[in-house]
């Protein structure tokens, strides 16, 4: 444990420090060039392209098609849909020279799509027939960051972004509720082992330009939140700004309503935070890009020859499997930079293990080591895999629950955000009271229903509580 102090700072006393360092020693991200810009990792990028692969697959199952649009947005798009353009403008990259002239209109480098997405959509759309139009796009985009912090907030992030229009405010209103919980909630839980609260931001923290704005929230290590995805009903405020409109069955021209909904790389900021301990990282093993490290104790032949068989053995029924059979550092060394990294599952092969017939091994997820007999390992690995996958969701909410306090005053909102996340009746805080708690940096992060469902958006008058808690 001396060693692991003295590569990271204390989860406990400075959680903070100890974030960034676990992104260096880790070999996640690194700053860019560009103040406020991002350097992905290899070992972390591999982790973004299984999130793309599983949150991808599941928007497909929703109908949505994957499109790609222009990284550079006329200006004047922004500018009508008024609401959208005030609530990106402190944000907005404006480029005006190119080519070695001056532009004769200003662009902007693409902070989100719906300008470009509605004149496309106006221009796709002419009949009923034609919905809802589903889309969803895999990008880049740029919003101008004056406090960055890797993954949580850069200048430049990675993301999909999902448009689409439909008939009636009803259907949007089903949609984008399906793709909150059917994509985003499912993969939050199901594959990052992050258990988040569904519900609608309060109206002051709406997206720009919509009328409905639904939320996954997750609480940290340290007690704070951190909103993982959202979707927004737009209501119809950018079909009418850009004329998105269907001739329906009876010849009659109407305006669709349309939505978008988001998720970015500041997931895996919020992976990187939910489960890290003193240690370093702990990454479920549905995302690992090496579910099991396979170490080799020493550089003989015949130790090195039969860890190399058990990562074959091990890939022939589905699991990542990765050698180490570095000759240096030292085996002290490499197991604490594999745990450090976060792999799941430690396998250790060394001649007194070999001459026993049997491995040594250690989960990620908990304390000291057990053995297996060599010949049960690749019968036994996928299994216990999927048990450190449900022991670690279960983990995370047995934190939420712990930090969660049901209050019933201002004061003991704010009291109990030092900590944690606070419930309190939403009629009885208010947007009087939530102003309160902002100034005091505390936020509403979500209302929901008094048992912890998504609310229904076609219900003004609902009963419902506020999530409160300092966030990232």
């Amino acid at each position: 444990m001396a060693e692991r102090q003295k590569i990271l700072a204390s989860i406990d006393t400075d959680f903070p420090r100890w974030y960034q360092d676990v992104l260096e020693k880790a070999e996640l991200a690194d700053n860019g060039p560009v103040r406020g810009t991002m350097v992905i990792r290899p070992y972390a990028y591999a982790m973004w392209e299984r999130m793309q692969a599983e949150v991808d697959a599941r928007i497909k199952a929703t109908g949505a098609e994957n499109v790609y649009l222009p990284l550079f947005i006329p200006q004047s798009y922004l500018e009508r849909e008024a609401e959208h353009v005030e609530g990106f403008s402190p944000e907005l990259a404006v480029v005006t020279h190119a080519g070695g002239k001056e532009l004769t209109e200003p662009v902007v480098v693409r902070p989100t799509s719906e300008t470009v997405f509605g004149e496309l959509m106006a221009k796709w759309i002419q009949s009923h027939r034609d919905l809802p139009m589903l889309l969803n796009q895999w990008a880049n985009v740029v919003r101008w960051e004056m406090r960055p912090r890797l993954f949580l907030r850069t200048s430049e992030f990675l993301w999909q972004e999902g448009h689409t229009a439909h008939a009636t405010r009803e259907d949007a209103a089903a949609y984008a509720t399906r793709i909150h919980l059917e994509v985003y909630k499912d993969f939050l839980e199901n594959v990052l082992a992050i258990p988040v609260l569904p519900g609608f931001k309060s109206p002051s923290e709406r997206f720009a330009g919509a009328i409905n704005t639904m939320t996954c929230e997750a609480m940290m290590g340290d007690g704070k939140a951190l909103q993982m995805a959202t979707s927004h009903e737009l209501g119809q405020n950018f079909s009418t700004a850009f004329d998105i409109t269907y001739t329906d069955a009876g010849g009659t021209v109407q305006t669709t309503w349309t939505t978008s909904w988001g998720s970015s790389t500041r997931m895996m900021g919020g992976l990187f935070m939910s489960h890290g301990d003193e240690s370093g990282l702990r990454i479920p093993p549905r995302i690992a890009p090496h579910q099991v490290v396979v170490i080799a104790v020493k550089d003989d032949d015949r130790t090195v020859d039969a860890a190399k068989q058990i990562v074959a053995d091990l890939f022939a029924v589905g699991v990542r499997a990765k050698l180490d059979a570095r000759i240096t550092p030292g085996f002290g060394r490499r197991a604490t930079e594999w745990e450090l990294k976060g792999v799941p599952l430690r396998v250790e092969v060394g001649p007194r293990d070999l001459d026993a017939a049997q491995v040594t091994y250690a989960r990620r997820d908990a304390d000291g080591k057990s053995t297996l007999p060599l010949g049960d390992l690749a019968s036994t690995v996928p299994a216990l895999l999927e048990q450190m996958q449900d022991d670690m969701l279960a983990s995370a909410r047995k934190r939420l629950a712990e930090r969660t306090t049901h209050v019933s005053t201002i004061d003991e909102a704010r009291e109990a955000a030092k900590t944690g996340f606070a419930v309190i009746d939403w009629a009885s805080l208010g947007e009087a009271g939530e102003k309160q708690l902002n100034k005091d940096a505390i936020t509403v992060r979500c209302l929901q229903t008094r048992d912890g469902r998504m609310p229904d958006p076609l219900n003004p008058e609902q009963d419902l509580v506020a999530i409160v808690a300092r966030a990232y």
